[in-house]
């Protein structure tokens, strides 16, 4: 039988805010953290259901978890989280960008519409600098701290169903060298891309359910799509000690399946 993989307390004595960790990688995320011994600030927009559920995942083990709500397209609502988050943990070690926008309902370019385009981007790019500008302020006053970005490899081959997403993420990348050089050395800053993974969204698109999955598995080396928990460790690594080297990292995980196209 094989071993569950041992988790280490990389974490221990730390806070650690997740953005949109009331669904999919984002709780994922939120959870390891507190696995590894964080203090985790659970963020949601509209999933406050799902923000308590992860909430309560992380209270079962014993670590504690706070709630903290805002939409993140709005600079006003991020500045207002930044300061609740800065005074209820006394400071923060780790930001983790991870909420985006995918237009998960568009499944060609030809359904875009002036929206969705505001919507990708007023999250993606928008609300991904507010966080950058009002939490990397305070780190940089506090004299430390780490801010991951989750990005995506959508860079790597761009999207023909979403244009905008891929012009979104191509954003993250350069927010991410951006402050990356703005905050060194005080505030590392870097991001991690994902490749597929198969949260409750996925699962429920119309065309991962009329095989697209077949077709990534057969052009993924690694042979599986994995859950968002098998992500969560590596993306969060960026966070520790023995990445205090990785300054503008854009780190891919996606088991191998844009090697074939490098």
């Amino acid at each position: 039988m094989d071993q569950e993989p041992a988790i280490h307390m990389r974490f221990e004595g730390k806070s650690v805010l997740v953005t949109g960790a009331g669904t999919g990688f984002g709780s994922a995320l939120a959870y390891r953290a507190a696995q590894e011994g964080a203090r985790v600030g659970v963020h949601y927009n509209r999933s406050r259901q799902g923000a308590e559920a992860t909430a309560t995942r992380i209270e079962a083990i014993g670590r504690p978890a706070s709630l903290f709500q805002a939409d993140i397209s709005s600079w006003d609502a991020v500045k207002a989280m930044a300061e609740a988050v800065f005074e209820e943990f006394g400071g923060l070690d780790v930001l983790v960008n991870n909420v985006g926008d995918v237009a998960t309902e568009q499944m060609s370019w030809r359904d875009v519409n002036q929206e969705i385009i505001d919507r990708v981007i007023d999250v993606d790019i928008k609300g991904t600098m507010y966080m950058h500008h009002e939490f990397g302020t305070r780190m940089l006053d506090q004299g430390w701290g780490s801010i991951i970005n989750v990005g995506s490899t959508v860079i790597v081959r761009g999207s023909p169903r979403a244009p905008q997403y891929a012009a979104g993420k191509y954003g993250v990348l350069g927010l991410t060298k951006s402050y990356a050089n703005a905050f060194a050395p005080t505030v590392r800053v870097n991001a991690f891309a994902p490749g597929f993974m198969e949260t409750d969204a996925t699962l429920a698109r119309e065309d991962w359910n009329t095989g697209r999955r077949e077709r990534l598995i057969a052009a993924t080396p690694a042979g599986r799509i994995p859950p968002p928990e098998d992500l969560a460790a590596a993306a969060l690594f960026l966070a520790t000690d023995d990445a205090a080297h990785m300054i503008g990292n854009y780190l891919i995980a996606d088991g191998g399946y844009n090697m074939i196209g490098a």
